[in-house]
């Protein structure tokens, strides 16, 4: 294990301690919880929006804490959900008054503990609200759709919903655009190499020499190809179809396209995968009109990437466009 850490034990700890340390101006430890953290100027006039999960994906979750994007998040340590505890810390300090809306990934842990804390929240008079990114095709077919893994379209999710709670919409509004967001988004995703978990020291799953595993979750959750390593476009040609196939586009209809590195791609790798990408998409007469290539969703040290494809509408397309920042993202 190559790793530039201290105590395995502390490594989740002292990431959010750099973090803050670095960014005070935007982020923010809930008192008494220093795995809560929320904006720096939380909970405002907005609906709140509280997303978490396990570490090691940075910049997901933690890094879409800011202007236009989520109020606050739930730390756990890495690969495990955040207590249901700390997701009621973040959800105190991100409430206005007006709600708050749980945006997370479809994984058992994080539904079960954010559903507890919606309960505990209700009971302070803290009206919630969840929706579960399901973006990626790979992890079950459409007729399970509903059981499928949230990946980097958590992203695209948290941007619009982000948006429509900056201006002011209502919480049933604000889920019905992460919902909307949800829908126009499918992943897929290839690896090729394993994690390596700081406690553990070694791979959590084995990957030979030369191979790659297309459909692999964030987490070493098995894919559904694993095979030699191809060239990038072969793998485009095995990961855009899949994407597609959910995607009602015809000629003319208006693309968001997002690249995206799970740790260990170098970005030039990403751009050969994205001119493969693009040069499909405008084959069938399709518009990409936003682009997002770069490190998003990670896990650890993998290597691969995914692709995300949202099929935009005026109103998704407004919400994408519209301001937002933070320590990792900036539209």
């Amino acid at each position: 294990m190559r790793k530039l850490i201290n105590d395995p034990n502390d490594f989740v700890d002292e990431v959010l301690d750099g973090i803050l340390l670095a960014h005070p101006d935007q982020l923010r430890a809930a008192p008494g919880e220093p795995r809560a953290l929320v904006r720096a100027d939380a909970p405002g006039e907005r609906v709140g929006i509280v997303t978490g999960g396990g570490s090691g994906h940075l910049p997901v979750f933690l890094g879409y804490v800011g202007t236009g994007l989520c109020s606050g998040v739930a730390i756990g340590n890495v690969f495990s959900s955040p207590s249901a505890e700390v997701v009621l810390a973040a959800t105190k300090e991100s409430d206005s008054g007006r709600g708050v809306l749980y945006l997370i990934g479809n994984y058992g842990g994080d539904v079960l503990n954010f559903g507890l804390a919606g309960d505990y929240a209700d009971m302070d008079g803290i009206k919630t609200e969840m929706v579960l990114v399901t973006d990626d095709v790979l992890s079950a077919p459409a007729e399970r759709a509903d059981t499928r893994r949230g990946v980097a379209g958590m992203v695209l999710a948290y941007k619009c919903a982000g948006a429509a709670a900056e201006r002011g919409d209502d919480l049933s509004e604000v889920a019905r655009i992460a919902t909307k967001a949800v829908a126009a988004t499918r992943t897929a995703g290839v690896g090729l190499s394993p994690t390596i978990l700081p406690a553990a020291g070694k791979p959590t799953f084995e990957l030979d020499e030369g191979e790659m595993e297309i459909g692999i979750g964030i987490h070493g959750e098995p894919g559904v190809h694993r095979g030699p390593l191809e060239t990038a476009d072969a793998v485009v040609d095995r990961l855009l179809p899949a994407i597609l196939a959910e995607l009602d586009l015809t000629e003319g209809s208006n693309v968001l396209v997002m690249v995206n590195g799970l740790g260990a791609t170098p970005l030039e790798e990403l751009y050969v995968l994205y001119r493969r990408v693009h040069a499909d998409l405008s084959a069938r007469g399709v518009t990409v009109s936003h682009r997002y290539i770069g490190e998003y969703a990670t896990s650890l040290e993998m290597a691969g990437a995914s692709i995300s494809v949202m099929a935009l509408d005026e109103e998704l397309s407004a919400l994408i466009d519209a301001p937002a920042s933070s320590p990792f993202f900036r539209q």
